[in-house]
């Protein structure tokens, strides 16, 4: 169940120490720490993380299973970095899939699923009016999880989480404009407004307009 746990300062997604090595090795190779075609070297892993080397092993045949490294026989395992197109790509599909999302979501929305959108608008807004942009960023993403949660489809969900993931890393030097948090609160207001009027339609065309300009604000 989400919650709004996400808010607290010091917040942390409870995580075991095989996903969190697995998340900072992805971060490596989303953000070019690991260059593309960049051997990666077990024992390092292995030392950085405290853990034993079939576990690494583990771990780095899940990411090659993402497409995020390769390994060839006698040689290695080898960081595949993403290109700006492949990205870009990464953005168009989560743009498509989050519409439809927000249509179902509209649709199927629980009650305690509601109330918990709501709280979290209302701190948007407070957050907003307070300029804090780690804040809002924040915010942002647990808005967002509340939303593929109410959609009620595993697999949508889950590859929504996963796009987010690749796209937050890979645009982590991404400069926000000046008006980018009165900009943002409005556009999430209007989907916000179509959860409360139970409207998918208005829903859909809110999002297709909010990813539009959040494609705009990458370039």
């Amino acid at each position: 169940m989400i919650t709004l746990d996400f808010l607290s300062n010091d917040y942390k997604e409870k995580k075991t120490p095989a996903q969190i090595a697995e998340e900072n090795i992805e971060i490596d190779i989303i953000t070019g720490k690991f260059p593309n075609g960049k051997r990666i070297n077990e024992q390092e892993l292995c030392r950085r993380f405290g853990m034993s080397r079939t576990p690494i092993r583990e771990i780095l045949r899940k990411i090659e299973g993402r497409g995020l490294a390769r390994s060839i026989p006698n040689r290695g395992v080898f960081a595949v970095g993403l290109t700006a197109k492949e990205i870009d790509d990464y953005f168009y599909l989560k743009s498509i899939m989050e519409v439809q999302c927000v249509r179902w979501a509209i649709e199927r929305i629980e009650k305690k699923q509601m109330e918990l959108l709501a709280e979290t608008f209302d701190f948007m807004q407070f957050y907003t009016m307070s300029n804090d942009l780690n804040k809002i960023l924040k915010i942002n993403e647990g808005f967002d999880s509340i939303i593929y949660n109410a959609a009620h489809n595993k697999e949508l969900e889950r590859r929504l989480h996963r796009y987010n993931f690749i796209i937050k890393y890979a645009n982590a030097d991404i400069k926000y404009p000046l008006n980018y948090l009165p900009t943002v609160l409005e556009e999430h207001r209007a989907i916000f407004d179509a959860f409360t009027a139970g409207d998918p339609d208005a829903g859909a065309e809110a999002t297709e307009i909010h990813m539009y300009k959040s494609m705009l604000r990458r370039k």
